[in-house]
């Protein structure tokens, strides 16, 4: 992985890059406003001015597959930015309530590749293509029913459907789901009932399998709104392309308090192996909360479980290619940094304040890692 930062006088950028000789180099970009004394329309501005300068020097010919803005306050500033990228909207499109700790109000993931061909379909899919596999992402889906479980219900139930026209299935397809929650402590457990019920139906229990997911605090920009859910799914694998990452030394299986989702997922392809870690907390092997109220503590033990997640999948820290850095309490932003920072510099990173689905977690975080590997049996990325 070639990591690389640039500064510019109102913003910050990370990149990460991976390359295989002939086939999809893969980037992921963290973008930052570095000055909390601008207007939210000045910093928005830095944000998306560093991107284009981006986009024409060191990612000259990459493709936006997906977005995800961070926002400071979504209520006010969501219709701002989506009137702004509506005529340059070339991608799956995140957008969630998770201020940026740096005191300033919008950061920018992006996740690009090149040589890829994308449109979007009917349904409201983003569709990535190369050789033989089909990349489905979905950014930002949401509705207003009563309360958080019919909410989640919906969601999940919708998506089914919108992979089942594309001949695809949740238990076969889906890789990776990301649910934001209003008000998590209040909203979760519907979220958690509503989901438990549904991947039943479609095959997904402890017996089979579940899907690599973050749970977290987040919002959008109507109240209404208490659950937005991404996704991510690819057409063309062979269940034997997919291995699931427990890591039973540190971690105990979801299904065991009550949840349904895996903790890390990792996936083969001819060229390269991508290794997703869902949102990992201070947990031991027995479901317990380690370390309550030491956010120094929690962190150590937050990567020693990330690290043994990676490791199953033969990966280390230096395959990282973003991090997502979630914590409870904006007290602690200075220690976790200073932390990270020393840990993991280059990593392009981002810490927003998102309260865990615990009270007990004081920080969380995800991250994709990739890594270089020849497989015969299968074809490129």
């Amino acid at each position: 992985m070639k990591y690389t930062s640039y500064s510019y006088p109102f913003s910050k950028a990370e990149i990460s890059a991976f390359s295989v000789e002939g086939s999809v180099a893969e980037y992921h970009l963290m973008v930052h406003a570095i000055d909390p004394k601008q207007t939210y329309h000045e910093q928005m501005k830095a944000v998306m001015d560093t991107y284009a300068i981006l986009q024409e020097k060191e990612l000259a010919g990459a493709v936006a597959i997906f977005k995800r803005y961070f926002l400071s306050d979504a209520a006010n500033q969501t219709d701002i930015l989506l009137a702004t990228i509506a005529e340059n909207s070339d991608c799956a499109l995140s957008v969630v309530e998770q201020p940026p700790l740096n005191g300033t109000k919008i950061a920018l993931w992006v996740y690009l590749q090149v040589g890829v061909q994308t449109k979007v379909l009917s349904n409201g899919l983003y569709e990535v293509t190369h050789g033989s596999y089909r990349q489905l992402w979905m950014g930002g889906s949401f509705n207003r029913a009563a309360n958080s479980e019919y909410q989640m219900r919906l969601l999940l139930n919708d998506y089914v459907m919108r992979l089942m026209e594309q001949k695809c299935s949740l238990a076969k397809n889906c890789l990776r789901t990301w649910i934001f929650v209003q008000n998590v402590d209040t909203n979760y457990a519907g979220v958690v009932k509503a989901r438990n019920e549904v991947f039943v139906t479609q095959n997904l229990t402890e017996k089979t399998h579940y899907i690599a997911s973050t749970g977290i605090g987040g919002s959008f920009a109507d109240p209404k709104v208490l659950v937005l859910l991404d996704a991510y799914a690819v057409d063309g694998l062979q269940p034997e392309q997919i291995k699931y990452l427990y890591a039973r030394t540190h971690l105990n299986p979801t299904y065991e308090y009550g949840v349904s989702f895996e903790r890390g997922t990792a996936v083969d392809y001819g060229d390269r192996r991508q290794v997703f870690i869902s949102g990992t907390a201070s947990i031991n092997n027995r479901g317990e909360v380690v370390y309550p109220g030491d956010i120094r503590r929690q962190t150590e033990r937050m990567w020693e479980n990330v690290e043994a997640l990676l490791k199953e999948a033969d990966c280390s820290f230096e395959d990282m290619a973003h991090v997502i850095i979630y914590l409870r309490d904006m007290a602690d932003y200075t220690v976790v940094k200073d932390m990270f920072l020393q840990r993991f510099p280059d990593i392009p990173k981002v810490f927003t304040l998102a309260p865990v689905c615990r009270t007990g977690w004081l920080v969380e975080m995800e991250c994709m890692a990739v890594k270089k590997v020849i497989n015969a049996a299968w074809p490129d990325f």
